[in-house]
């Protein structure tokens, strides 16, 4: 999304309104509210922490490399398209190519990480296959996806996972699932839907959907225990392994 508060209809930007609570809330309360955003930090620096030293780990969607910090420890090669944001800065990534087509020979990794990205691949299993081609035999894979989310990037936003279909893609590319986590339930997924309602306030009402909103937010994520089987969900954070 380009980076201003409101678009040309008046409507605040989501992305932005979530960059502007990560820069101005202190950290406990940005995490809490910002759930899905700090689920996937420490999925990665997880990950990242339970790779050798010296592993080749490919980033496949990179973006912005907003998570190559994790793995100074490792031989980090960050490979995207580069079309999903006008503002974003590419200029960090070591390849521009299509996930369907790496430009890596087979083999070449230890590890991959693909976050939030696949759903703005129009092949989502031919981008997955090549992920498996590229990675050793037992290569590790970390896949981060949206269940429930609005649309981004657009036009280039295809698809949302539900865990079942998650599963099927893995397994269809050559993986064994190690694990399918939703991340957070209902209650959570009701909190984020009502930072969303904010961008529907244009100019300074958005004080005004504030007011009404934010209390809410805050209280909701406090039952989240209560939705045990997590069929609402924002997102999916999984582990997989290349077969032999």
């Amino acid at each position: 999304m380009p980076r201003r508060l409101y678009a040309n209809g008046g409507s605040a930007n989501p992305q932005v309104i979530y960059r502007t609570l990560e820069r101005l809330l202190p950290g406990p309360l940005r995490r809490y509210l910002l759930f899905f955003e700090a689920e996937t930090e420490r999925a990665v620096a997880a990950f990242a922490s339970s790779l050798p030293a010296n592993a080749r780990v490919l980033d496949a969607g990179a973006g912005e490399c907003q998570y190559a910090s994790h793995f100074r420890a490792q031989y980090y090669t960050a490979v995207d398209l580069g079309i999903g944001d006008a503002a974003w800065n590419y200029r960090a990534l070591d390849a521009v190519a299509d996930l369907t087509t790496l430009p890596f020979p087979d083999a070449a990794f230890d590890a991959c990480v693909n976050v939030v990205t696949l759903e703005h691949v129009r092949e989502p299993a031919a981008a997955l296959a090549e992920m498996a081609r590229t990675l050793k035999p037992r290569g590790r894979l970390l896949l981060i996806v949206p269940q429930e989310w609005e649309v981004h990037q657009a036009p280039h936003d295809y698809f949302r996972y539900t865990r079942y279909g998650v599963e099927y893609l893995l397994d269809r590319a050559g993986f064994t699932a190690v694990e399918i986590r939703p991340v957070g339930g209902w209650f959570r997924l009701t909190s984020r839907r009502l930072l969303n309602g904010l961008q529907f306030f244009p100019g300074p009402l958005i004080v005004v959907g504030a007011f009404f909103f934010a209390p809410l937010a805050l209280v909701l994520p406090l039952f989240d225990l209560l939705d045990r089987d997590r069929n609402f969900t924002m997102g999916y954070i999984c582990t997989a392994r290349r077969r032999d």
